[in-house]
């Protein structure tokens, strides 16, 4: 059993309270560990400590903040041996998958890193004699973050080095059904030589901590990745304050497959990208449509790609899907089949759940599913795809948006002009043609409409988390 522990001001600790909170290995069901769970008197120290923390970090030299950022990252990827278990181990996710992740994150920190010592700003040709003026970017100020339990590493070092390179502090605040690779990371941050102040690390009743953290007058920004409900609420908060909000929320990516594509390379980025980390990838392709004329060919190489992935813990290195990450998936993924059956569509494959020891449910295709079916109104955040005909472009297109989730989206056609059409009209974020790529650490990554407001990533990442100021100088 790991020994689980708040971060707060430089020091390892179990807060003040007595309450704690049991971590679940989704592929057993086994205790992993023992959460505590933070008080309000733990809550204050952590914001004490970050009002400390930014008053010094924001002094510190951009060159000096990257050179520390990038050891950061320089860490993570040592450190791969012991993330990528606990990320297994709390998650689920195959440990090859895991490893992945690990390597992703060092990356996207990386870049980060590089990228703080480029928030430029820029001089404005005067209008008045003898005068300059300048436009510079400032840290805003302490960040409270929340990081999910899909991708326990990628996106709690996210928040820390997006808040670390911008110069700004942070209050972390991860899922506590996935605590460990946050924990790992805290330790990693200190030893990389971030002041004990800039980063701290709480646990506790997501609801509670985080409208207290959000309401009191220290914090500057919010930055969450989670659901839709979440993210509305959080929004909220934020708006009585007058706060600046990054919010990465919920998706249901539309897919759509011309008759023109390319229809077995399709089929095989799909059903991988669907099934990755057993469907629980806010960007992955959740609603497939398919040019009637190729749509049994793309749904018989859809579906044995599905019928081929082996199930199982995520220790097995034959494993290719694990389980889904809590019982609520599991019973969520259950009502979904439920559902599309009872208003018509076909179970091509899956459908059931794995056993009866872990959250393991089958990677599941469902045909001809309607449009009213709840799985094509919402995120279904699990193994199941959908997927239906279309005849008309205009017409698919217009379904393809007709949700109010505007995360990511997919097309693939042979055709330049099809494709302009496609990525120009897809209400999405990020639009990927003939692809399932839809991040890189160079490029702003976020959504529109119910998927959120703001980016992360990309030099926008980074300016998120900083202030404009417009500066008129006169010379006397």
């Amino acid at each position: 059993m790991m020994a689980l522990r708040h971060l707060i001001a430089g020091e390892w600790t179990e807060g003040a309270g007595k309450e704690t909170l049991a971590v679940i290995n989704p592929a057993t069901e086994e205790e992993l560990a023992r959460l505590p769970l933070a008080t309000r008197d733990d809550l204050d120290r952590a914001l004490e400590s970050a009002d400390r923390g930014f008053k010094t970090w924001r002094t510190v030299l951009p060159q000096d903040r990257a050179k520390v950022v990038r050891r950061f990252a320089t860490l993570i990827r040592e450190a791969v041996d012991e993330l990528a278990p606990r990320i297994t181990a709390e998650q689920g996710k195959p440990l090859s998958e895991a490893r992945t992740e690990v390597a992703a994150t060092a990356e996207l920190v990386d870049w980060l890193s590089e990228e703080s010592r480029r928030l430029y700003g820029r001089v404005i040709p005067a209008r008045y004699p003898d005068t300059s003026i300048s436009v510079v970017h400032e840290p805003v100020g302490p960040v409270a973050a929340f990081s999910p339990w899909n991708f326990p590493c990628m996106m709690a070092a996210r928040k820390i080095a997006h808040a670390a390179a911008a110069g700004c502090s942070v209050i972390l605040k991860p899922s506590e059904e996935t605590p460990g690779p946050a924990v790992i990371l805290g330790r990693l941050a200190l030893e990389a030589g971030l002041p004990a102040d800039v980063v701290n690390i709480v646990f506790g009743n997501p609801a509670e901590v985080s409208d207290y953290l959000i309401d009191s007058p220290i914090i500057k920004k919010v930055n969450l990745t989670g659901s839709v409900p979440v993210g509305k609420h959080v929004a909220e908060r934020a708006a009585r304050h007058l706060k600046k909000v990054t919010l990465e929320l919920g998706g249901h990516s539309p897919a759509i497959i011309m008759a023109d594509a390319d229809v077995d390379r399709a089929a095989t980025l799909s059903f991988r990208a669907r099934y990755r980390n057993a469907g629980q990838v806010c960007t992955a392709p959740t609603r497939f449509f398919v040019h009637r004329s190729v749509f049994d060919r793309f749904v018989d190489r859809f579906t044995a790609g599905a019928k081929q992935l082996r199930v199982g813990e995520g220790t097995d290195p034959a494993t290719e899907m694990g389980p889904v990450a809590n019982l609520r998936r599991l019973k969520a993924m259950e009502q979904f089949v439920e559902d599309a059956s009872t208003r018509g569509g076909e179970i091509l494959a899956g459908g059931r759940r794995v056993g009866n020891r872990g959250f393991f449910f089958e990677p599941t295709v469902l045909g001809n599913v309607p449009t009213d079916a709840d799985v094509m109104q919402l995120e279904p955040f699990g193994p199941l795809a959908p997927i239906a005909a279309f005849d008309d472009l205009d017409a698919v297109l217009a379904e393809a948006n007709s949700l109010p989730y505007g995360l990511a989206a997919y097309a693939f056609t042979s055709s330049h002009r099809a494709a302009a059409h496609l990525s120009s009209g897809m209400r999405a974020g990020v639009v990927a043609v003939n692809g399932v790529t839809v991040t890189a650490p160079e490029a702003p990554f976020g959504g529109i409409g119910d998927s959120g407001v703001g980016r992360e990533a990309g030099i926008e990442g980074l300016l998120e988390h900083t202030q404009i100021k417009t500066i008129i100088d006169t010379f006397n």
